[in-house]
């Protein structure tokens, strides 16, 4: 049972540390010479480096809420899921623990989606995604994963 939840902490604090990076990275979309990530359009020319800061768009604020919230939430599940396995009683189950998580998965593909449709409009030319986008969308099934696992999971003595 240790080894059991030694692995579900782990695939939580996974999910965490993946939230953190693509949230914080500037990388979600990149091109010649240009990144953009959700805080900051960058381009580079040869008079230097230019970023624009603060994108009036309330589709990037969107994004940046939904990943914040996705860290914020998947904080919480993670304290509570170490509150509950010290006052849960023998045979209860993680629920609480659980829609957090869960919550915070569906937060982070939200905030996704949202950059996958709107993206086009804060930055220009033909740019692809970074891995800063791919590790949010591996962050969300991973926090859903975890999500559901601590659903499932019964205490045991």
């Amino acid at each position: 049972m240790l080894i059991l939840l030694f692995a579900i902490v782990i695939l939580h604090i996974a999910a965490l540390v993946l939230l953190f990076v693509s949230t914080i990275v500037n990388a979600w979309v990149s091109d010649n010479g240009s990144t953009a990530d959700l805080w900051q359009n960058c381009s580079s020319s040869d008079t230097g480096v230019h970023c624009v800061v603060g994108y009036t768009g309330e589709w990037i604020q969107a994004v940046q809420a939904m990943m914040i919230l996705s860290i914020i939430f998947s904080i919480i599940s993670l304290f509570l899921f170490i509150c509950q396995l010290f006052t849960l009683q023998k045979g209860g189950r993680f629920f609480l623990t659980g829609t957090f998580q869960i919550l915070a998965s569906l937060f982070v593909m939200s905030g996704a989606i949202i950059y996958t449709v709107k993206y086009r409009d804060w930055i220009s030319g033909d740019a692809s995604f970074g891995y800063a986008y791919i590790l949010a969308w591996v962050a969300f099934p991973l926090a859903l994963i975890s999500g559901l696992i601590y659903v499932i999971l019964r205490k045991r003595e």
